[in-house]
């Protein structure tokens, strides 16, 4: 396990590969060509380091016409991503932008303040156990804002922590965490910033933080 450990952790970290996983920690697919470029590198260089992800199980990539799509291959990675972000500085001092920090999306939930804010809120309402299990109120109160909860798909873990490299607390990933991501951008609540992961917390998306109880401070 600790040669593969190894192995994992030299192909994030050479410089172009973790500026390329970074990229796609929006969960949208890129073509090489927009990887390479937001990598900083040459077509060449650039398909060299998705072999390595590849090959390291880090990215999947699919086919459509003549182009080939790349994503990370799983949230587990995305985690794994969040976490070496806050193991990035031994003292924390916040440098993130401010649309990033606010809320941004991590893989496939909400991260940043919104997203730390979501996790507290769920939890401090007694929504949500520490165990990460729900409530009868809790399945009440998210019914109440359109939230299905018993039809979440059950092949993987209903909610968990994902640690928040911004704002280094914890986030709320896991089927929960996706759903309430989705059902923000469905009913407009929240607004996708094109070609970054940052989200806008709309007019409505406040009025749906007023419902939760959720303060209206970032940063």
């Amino acid at each position: 396990m600790d040669v593969a450990a190894a192995r994992i952790a030299r192909a994030i970290g050479e410089p172009a590969r973790t500026a390329m996983l970074y990229a796609l920690m929006d969960r949208r697919a890129r073509t090489a060509t927009e990887l390479a470029a937001l990598a900083g590198v040459g077509a060449a260089t650039a398909s060299a380091h998705l072999k390595r992800l590849l090959e390291m199980g880090l990215v999947k990539v699919a086919a459509s016409g003549r182009h080939r799509y790349y994503q990370l291959a799983s949230a587990e990675v995305a985690r794994t991503l969040e976490a070496l972000g806050v193991l990035a500085g031994s003292e924390f001092t916040p440098s993130t932008p401010d649309t990033l920090r606010q809320a941004r999306s991590c893989y496939d939930h909400i991260a940043g303040w919104l997203g730390v804010a979501l996790h507290d809120g769920l939890m401090a309402r007694r929504w949500l156990t520490p165990a990460y299990t729900l409530t009868n109120a809790g399945r009440r109160g998210l019914a109440a804002q359109g939230l299905d909860v018993g039809a979440l798909p059950t092949r993987r873990r209903f909610a968990f922590a994902c640690l928040d490299w911004s704002e280094r607390r914890s986030h709320l990933a896991g089927a929960l965490g996706a759903a309430l991501l989705d059902q923000a951008l469905a009913k407009r609540w929240l607004r996708r910033d094109a070609g970054t992961r940052s989200l806008e917390i709309t007019a409505a998306g406040y009025g749906w933080l007023d419902r939760l109880g959720i303060a209206r401070v970032s940063g």
